[in-house]
């Protein structure tokens, strides 16, 4: 039996293809207002797992406005036409979960650290509302929300938020774990993912298929999740090494027409450096360099600092660059990619740059034949706010497990 299931705030479709992965679910509907996103998760179902009507099934809309969410919308200038998540539903007999997360840039720390009010008046820090209506709507028998770790301290407007979301879900009638900060910070890393990604993951279980069993919403991160760890760390050597190598092009001429690196034909979607100029590319040599000779002259905050006043003529109130070490898991890939990957060196010194989107899709656990649709900017974007599908995998795998044991 496969479980049907909603996704939420999809984006790309990083957790769905977790999901789709498992072999043990089935996609209903996807919600995304990114368009972007919306044609990359189109093109993935269609493509990969073959759902046929998938322009239909991804609501490209603005989840703020259930109503017509739920009951469908006609010639919107920037959403289209589509019958709605009702339709969608009923026509699957109802849905068992929901899986997603509203955006985390409210309740990002370094988010609050960068706005100037700490994020508190930022419409998305009360979007887990939405959600909220979704599984009281349709009722399914769990629900998975994502969110970054951040939400645990968020406190907009004076409002505990993680307890704001506890006390909502359970006035419809949804059990949570016990502690949500002891038990469902969840880091990415332990389940085959090269990257250092903790995320608060929450399951609800409706009270109605919980309540006078042996099983309790704890034992799922205690008993099951564990199940499907990884057997150890992957580097980021590991996920990317094998990819084709670009070599610096220092010349005024090359620059003049925005080239920094010797073009090269390569199979794989998406592994391109984005442009550098000379400044840029030497710091990158430099920083890289240090870490392979064990010199470590950069590896502070002050001195970092000290490298970004030095060649760019400024200070900044926070860590500018990072070299990723190549034996190490990544740092936590994210959505800031889009701007700049200063943060992301690559760790050979001969290179020269930032890592490619496609790097950044290793490093995030998606496949090879995941292809992304938009921009350069756009695809570094949702590579950044995706749910790692390896992590998506595990979470399927053992909530299918968990679910299978209550019925």
């Amino acid at each position: 039996m496969k479980y049907k299931f909603i996704d939420l705030f999809a984006g790309c479709g990083g957790l769905e293809d977790g999901f789709l992965q498992s072999e043990k679910y089935k996609a209903v509907a996807s919600v995304e207002w990114l368009k972007p996103q919306v044609n990359t998760l189109i093109h993935r179902l269609e493509k990969k797992w073959n759902y046929q009507n998938a322009k239909n099934m991804v609501l490209h809309f603005d989840i703020q406005r259930e109503n017509e969410l739920f009951l469908g919308w006609n010639n919107d200038k920037i959403f289209g036409s589509s019958v709605g998540l009702d339709t969608l539903v009923n026509q699957n007999d109802g849905v068992d979960v929901i899986i997603g997360g509203p955006p985390c840039q409210a309740y990002s720390i370094a988010g609050r650290v960068r706005d100037e009010n700490g994020m508190h008046n930022d419409y998305r820090n009360f979007l887990f509302e939405h959600y909220l209506n979704i599984v009281c709507r349709y009722r399914p028998k769990a629900f998975l929300f994502e969110n970054v770790t951040g939400i645990l301290s968020a406190n907009p407007q004076g409002i505990n938020i993680i307890q704001e979301i506890r006390n909502s879900f359970q006035r419809i009638g949804y059990i949570l774990p016990s502690d949500i900060k002891k038990l469902a910070v969840i880091n990415a890393v332990d389940y085959s993912v090269p990257q250092n990604r903790k995320r608060v993951i929450i399951l609800g279980v409706r009270e109605d298929l919980i309540n006078h069993k042996k099983i309790s919403v704890d034992q799922f991160y205690t008993n099951y999740l564990p199940q499907y760890k990884g057997k150890r760390k992957i580097t980021v050597k590991e996920a990317i090494s094998d990819l084709d190598k670009f070599f610096p092009l220092w010349d005024d001429a090359a620059h003049k027409n925005k080239r920094s690196y010797k073009e090269k034909n390569t199979s794989i979607n998406w592994h391109k450096p984005r442009y550098h100029n000379i400044r840029d590319m030497k710091i990158y040599a430099m920083l890289a360099r240090d870490i392979e000779t064990g010199e470590n002259k950069y590896t502070s905050s002050e001195a970092i600092s000290k490298v970004y006043e030095n060649f760019i003529g400024a200070s900044s109130p926070i860590h500018r660059y990072h070299v990723l070490r190549k034996n190490e898991p990544s740092t936590t890939i994210i959505a800031h990619l889009y701007k700049d990957g200063n943060r992301f060196i690559h760790y050979d010194s001969t290179q020269a740059r930032t890592i490619t989107p496609r790097e950044a899709a290793r490093l995030q656990s998606f496949d090879d034949d995941f292809e992304f649709i938009g921009s350069q900017g756009h695809v570094y974007q949702m590579i950044g706010n995706a749910v790692p599908p390896k992590l998506g995998l595990a979470l399927a795998k053992a909530l299918y497990d968990f679910m299978n044991d209550l019925m």
